[in-house]
């Protein structure tokens, strides 16, 4: 078990905290979705309330240790002192001078937001100088920014050698309640895998393959699995590179008894568009000039069903074009079959959270984790650096 904030004395004290603001902004500089930032004001309004002045760190985008205004931290600070009601005090710089006599001066109650991190080309090379130069603004290091924690750079993981380190609210929550998912699972597990492609979920679909009682493939992913099983897929998106993985895969399943369950149905089109007609087929009769862009309905049902059954369940990758809405209506069912589950339920990546929250049905999910390949890599059942670095109880 790792400490964290509850189990540190907090009165009078600067906390360094690497929170992850890593938000969408359009092409006039407005934030187009707040939710990570949402996600971080627990933690720092624990802080706050328990005698602390907050120091608060941050990346976004991938300026690749190059100043870049369009991703400075402006509207980020401006839309946390809405939230929280209170000055937000944005620095322009990540380290220096200024920093360290502005960090000096703060009191109980005040904030410091550090420009972006990653403009600091010692950042992603986890730089000791600069993890030290951190460490020099506080007394303490709080990680806040899951969604980073497979990442071992300065702000989440080297300033935790010269700081006691603990994990703050969001943090422990997303350590929890994965690791109840993957250790202690209610039975049975109801493993969910969508998006893409199989490249980026090998080690995922690996382990689930020997922690799941049932695994339901959909998206782009499934095309490559169908398609190892040598049916056509017609112009469906699909990893013709994989097909020997996507095989291998698909016999240690049986090898693992796992209930691997594919799309015996899907929505195609002749294009990736909302004008599109869509038609509903059989796997066994995906026309040559067509794609697969959802799965269907008789899918919809068998996942639904398992989904009703399950203990617990675990999603990641949205089942179809969910952007698109006839082509959104697979992901959905089975965000509302989820929804309705009695199960513990974990979503983790953008999409498919975005997805569950264009279904109305997020509020009904037990745990939406924060992260997108850090999620990925506990699921896995990688140590994850930022995570590694912190205090144990």
């Amino acid at each position: 078990m790792k400490k964290t904030v509850r189990d540190l004395t907090l009165a009078g004290k600067r906390v360094f905290t690497r929170v992850d603001f890593n938000v969408p902004i359009d092409e006039n500089g407005e934030i187009r979705d707040d939710t990570r930032i949402r996600a971080g004001l627990p933690t720092i309004s624990y802080l706050l309330d328990n005698g602390a002045a907050v120091i608060l760190a941050s990346h976004l985008g991938r300026p690749k240790g190059r100043v870049k205004d369009s991703l400075r931290l402006n509207a980020v600070a401006k839309r946390l002192e809405e939230l929280l009601g209170r000055q937000v005090r944005k620095m322009d710089e990540v380290v220096g001078e200024g920093i360290s006599r502005a960090a000096g001066e703060l009191k109980a109650g005040d904030i410091l937001l550090l420009e972006n991190v990653r403009f600091h080309p010692g950042e992603e090379k986890n730089d000791p100088e600069l993890s030290r130069a951190y460490a020099s603004l506080a007394d303490i290091f709080i990680s806040d920014a899951f969604g980073a924690a497979h990442r071992a750079h300065a702000s989440n993981a080297g300033i935790a050698s010269y700081l006691p380190a603990a994990a703050g609210l969001l943090m422990d929550a997303e350590i929890v309640n994965l690791s109840r998912a993957m250790h202690n699972p209610r039975r049975p597990l109801v493993a969910i895998v969508g998006g893409n492609k199989i490249a980026d979920k090998i080690g995922v679909l690996t382990n689930f393959i020997s922690l799941a009682d049932s695994l339901l493939l959909g998206g782009g992913m499934a095309n490559t699995f169908l398609r190892a099983k040598d049916y056509n897929m017609g112009r469906s998106l699909l990893e013709e590179d994989k097909l020997t993985q996507a095989a291998e895969l698909l016999r240690l399943a049986t090898y693992n008894d796992l209930n691997l369950c594919l799309p015996v149905d899907l929505v195609v089109a002749d294009k990736v568009d909302a004008s599109a007609e869509a038609e509903v087929v059989t796997v066994e009769s995906v026309p040559d000039d067509k794609m697969a862009l959802d799965i269907g309905p008789k899918t919809r049902e068998i996942f639904s069903r398992l989904i009703a059954e399950a203990g617990t369940i675990i999603w990641n990758g949205p089942l179809g074009v969910f952007e698109i809405d006839k082509f959104a209506q697979g992901t959905f069912a089975v965000a509302r079959a989820t929804a309705e589950s009695d199960a513990f339920s974990i979503i983790g990546g953008g999409d498919v959270v975005s997805a569950v929250e264009k279904a109305g049905v997020a509020a009904m999910i037990s745990h939406l984790s924060t992260g997108g390949g850090a999620t990925l890599e506990f699921w896995e059942g990688k140590e994850l650096p930022g995570i590694a670095v912190l205090n144990d109880c």
